[in-house]
């Protein structure tokens, strides 16, 4: 894997002049070509994707698009993705505190518990973390599979984040089942501010949502979305699917300022945080 920017090995000056390079040593290793090219480890990928030091909370959002604008084919995002995507899909689960999920996204990509890595164990603890982070879904209907082992057998117990119209008695089999109902909308649906102000009410800052897209769509529109890390993949797909983001407009297109780019096999894994 490359890293294009922020730019670390400058093209060198002309042979012969005066800043030209000295050659190396034969048998020297280039310390920076293998900055540039190496593989990168599960320890350098969470050291460049490292939550900022801020008081407050911070909501990351993690899509994968293809060269045409779809975030899915047929449906899920999986056919567009890499092995060095889900590399990063699986180090940004284990720099959250949370990860905030619609449950349209729930049923259609089979979403499980997140699981304790011993690669990141020591990082975790010493940031306060649990073992694994919370995985918070967000539904207005709450029409969901209380059976499944996100909820049945989860390290952490999953929250479902609902309106405070919600139906009382899928409420309460979401509670039999193990979740924790949070209310975070005074209607049936979540008000995203109000999302975002739970969850670091119960000590959940670094916040990550995989989407689906309408989720998406809701924290953008809200402005409380602070950083994207966008996979562009190399892929063209037509068809007629969906964005990265869907739902409603913003009156003033957000302006967010590109913070890095990594190349793997024609995959861009890139940063944007909000201006």
């Amino acid at each position: 894997m490359r890293q294009l920017f922020p730019v670390t090995d400058q093209t060198p000056a002309a042979e012969g002049t005066a800043d030209a390079p000295r050659p190396a040593a034969a048998g020297a290793t280039d310390t920076a070509e293998h900055a540039a090219h190496g593989d990168w480890s599960l320890d350098r990928l969470a050291e460049a994707y490292a939550y900022p030091r801020t008081d407050g909370p911070w909501l990351r959002a993690n899509m994968v698009s293809s060269l045409d604008g779809a975030g899915q084919h047929e449906g899920r995002s999986q056919p567009l993705s890499s092995d060095t995507d889900m590399r990063i899909f699986g180090t940004l689960r284990a720099l959250a505190d949370v990860v905030v999920v619609g449950a349209e996204t729930v049923r259609l990509e089979g979403y499980r518990p997140a699981r304790a890595r011993a690669e990141f164990a020591e990082r975790r603890a010493a940031a306060g973390q649990g073992p694994a982070p919370v995985i918070a879904v967000v539904t207005a209907s709450l029409d969901l599979d209380f059976a499944l082992p996100l909820f049945t057998s989860p390290l952490v117990p999953t929250l479902i984040l609902t309106g405070a119209a919600a139906d009382p008695d899928r409420v309460r089999e979401a509670e039999r089942a193990g979740a924790e109902v949070v209310v975070a909308g005074d209607g049936p649906g979540v008000e995203p501010r109000r999302a975002v102000r739970a969850l670091a009410e119960r000590g959940l800052r670094r916040m990550l949502t995989e989407g689906g897209p309408r989720l998406l769509g809701q924290f953008v529109a809200a402005g409380v979305l602070d950083e994207l890390c966008l996979t562009v993949s190399p892929m063209l797909t037509a068809g007629d699917a969906q964005r990265i983001a869907g739902g409603p407009v913003v009156k003033v297109p957000q302006r967010f300022a590109p913070t890095a780019v990594l190349e793997d096999a024609g995959f861009l894994f890139t940063r944007y945080r909000r201006i």
